[in-house]
This record gives structure tokens, sequence and C-alpha cells, in this order.
């Protein structure tokens, strides 16, 4: 049989057809036909568009692996990652099938690429790995092996394509593209909150109180201190007053630019039993080390949240999400336009207890280098 009319067009018309569509239509026509698949992901074509703006896109982390049995096997079958598109308020879910690894477990991103915790079908739980992959691509890297210890107590943070740590608090795995983790001691005072990489320094909350009160306090350090083993430096001025002390169970998202965001439910008195009249964003100008509020929940989203005892927060940038327990929906800050609107975000794909886990992702067609 003859193939139809359009496989006789040479690759540089349909680069320049592709190359014309925006993004999102670029993905649309990749799952058309294998051959739009091939062209599309072809390395010429990827460098073609890999000046392309991004899609800013928010990232669900899967359950861990406590959760049902039941949906883990339907994520070994299938695993994807769900993402949600703030700009034209939908759901979209890319497929992971190109991994040779089970329970894919993402946890973090940049540039478009995303990383994940994996292991071999044939290799023992212990044997963790951290793969670097691009959906968008279907291209995969991965990283030296690391044990299991590192996946279940370690925070990944990434800031450029060869530049990823996991630290905990004892200890810091630093890769910068070569084939070896570097290891140095982290000595931290406690386990350290939600940690953020920023530039060449890494910011982290860590409770320096009593076991009845906690007290939180912010501490910083650079790479080229890390990597000679000095201590973390409390990061504190005396005009802050009692800045952390106002929130309750703050926590860090890295900000645009060069700063970052502290997020807490703000305390409504300094007592220990003190409750929360709504949740606070206050954000750190690295350059000033100044503070200033950049939004605070409004009260009627802020009651859907009073009745759970935990929530979550995750995002970056402009963009942060609030999740709790049993609630089927999340709470989304976004000042992308530069006004920060509050609004829900619906339909969010049921796969656990309601405590959902995330990372922006920016989706893009990033070439994954060996």
């Amino acid at each position: 049989m003859e193939p139809p009319p359009i496989y006789r067009l040479p690759d540089d018309t349909f680069h320049q057809i592709f190359f014309s569509l925006p993004l999102r239509q670029i993905m649309i026509c990749r799952c058309v036909c294998k051959l739009f698949d091939q062209i599309i992901s072809s390395s010429f074509f990827i460098d073609l568009i890999s000046t392309r703006p991004p899609l800013r896109l928010v990232a669900l982390r899967p359950p861990h692996h406590h959760h049902s049995h039941q949906r883990l096997a339907a994520a070994a079958v299938n695993p994807c990652l769900h993402v949600y598109d703030p700009d034209q308020g939908q759901w979209l879910r890319f497929s992971l099938d190109f991994l040779p690894f089970r329970f894919p477990h993402p946890v973090a991103s940049s540039l478009g690429l995303v990383y994940l915790w994996g292991d071999l079908p044939d290799s023992p739980e212990s044997n963790k790995s951290l793969v670097v992959c691009n959906p968008l691509t279907r291209q995969f890297r991965v990283l030296p092996q690391l044990g299991s210890a590192w996946s279940r107590h370690g925070s990944v943070l990434v800031d450029s394509a060869n530049r990823v740590m996991v630290l905990t608090e004892l200890a810091a795995l630093y890769f910068s593209g070569s084939n070896q983790w570097s290891k140095f001691s982290s000595n931290l005072p406690s386990k350290p909150r939600s940690p953020v990489l920023v530039s060449n320094s890494v910011y982290a909350l860590c409770d320096v109180g009593s076991p009845w009160r906690s007290q939180w306090k912010l501490f910083a350090c650079t790479i080229t201190d890390l990597k000679s083993s000095q201590n973390w430096g409390r990061l504190e001025r005396h005009e802050w007053g009692d800045v952390f002390d106002i929130l309750k169970r703050p926590r860090l998202v890295r900000g645009t630019g060069n700063q970052i965001l502290m997020v807490g439910g703000l305390k409504s008195s300094f007592s220990l039993t003190a409750s929360c009249s709504t949740i606070l964003i206050l954000r750190l100008d690295l350059d000033t080390l100044e503070w200033d509020e950049a939004g605070r929940m409004p009260v009627q989203m802020f009651q859907c949240f009073q009745g759970s005892s935990k929530f979550k927060v995750f995002g970056g940038g402009d963009r942060i999400c609030f999740s709790a327990k049993r609630m089927g929906m999340m709470a989304l800050w976004d000042r992308c336009s530069g006004k920060a609107e509050w609004r829900w975000i619906c339909g969010v794909p049921g796969h656990n207890d309601g405590l959902y886990r995330g990372f922006v992702f920016e989706a893009r067609f990033t070439a994954i280098q060996p």
C-alpha cells in the first residue's frame, strides 16, 4: 500500500509548520502519529525550539509507598505525571512509561527537567537512583546510584541541569555534572524544613525551640561553605522582630529572582494554643534582607482549611498551592499577572488523603545532556 502523501513532505517543511505552532499545540501534535512524534522528538527540532518560552505548570507528586497498594500497582503499569495548567484551567497528564523504573516518584523540577526517584525492576529496593527526565522529549538520564535512605529522608533541591543537592539534617550530597556525588556534613540544629536553593546558597527553616514549644529560625549556607564543612549561619536581623513567631508551621518557597517566600498560618496571639486567622505569605528580598507581605488568604477561603489540622504548601515564583485533608481541591495564589489572585483548583486527581504535594514544572523541550 502506498503511504499517504504527507509522508513525502521533507523534514524542513514539517519543522517550519511545527515551529509556527504554540507549545501546547506542538505537544498535542506529537501524539497524533508516529511520524509527528519522530519529527518533534528529533534532536534538530528540540534544539530549534529550545528557546521557546515554557508552559508554567503545577505538578503533583504521587503518594508515598505506604498508601493504597492497589493505586501503586496501577501507577506501576501506567506511570504518569499529573500537572495543572493555571492559564487554561485544566489538568494534563504526561506519561512516564518511557522510564524503565518501578514506581517512579517525581520530586522536583528545573528548566523543563523533572527529577524523580526510581529503582530498576530487578534491583533491590535499597538501590534507589535519582533520575532526570523530560516528559516532553521522553528522554532520561540516571544519576549515580544512591541508597534508599536518601530517598526517604532527603530533600531534593535543583536549580539547573547540572546542580542537584540532596539535603538531610546530618549530611548533604551535591552533584554538578561529574560522575559521582560529593558528600558533605550539614550539621544543622534540627531537621531542615522546606529547604530551597537560590543562586549559590541554600536556605532552610530549623526548629531551635524546646520539645513543648517550637521556635523557627532561618538558616543559610553557601555551596562553597558547605563543601568545606563549615557551619550554617542563622540569618536574622534586629529589624525583623518577631517575624518567625507570628506564623504557625512556617514553610519556605522559592520566589522570583533573588527572593524567598515564607508561608504559614497567621497566629491570633503568641500563646501555645493560639488559633490562626488566615494563611499569610511573607516575602524576603535576599539583596536587602527586608521582609514584606506578599499576600494573605481570603477569610472565606481560609474557613475551608480551619477544619483540618494539617495543610501542605508547594509551588514557586508567583504561584503557590495549598491543600488539606479531605478537601478534594486546592487553593491557588497566583501573582503572575502582577496582581495577586486567589482561586480554587478543582478536579484534582484523587490518589491520596487530600494532602497533595507538588512542585512547579516549566514544561519545555529541553534536551537531556549525556
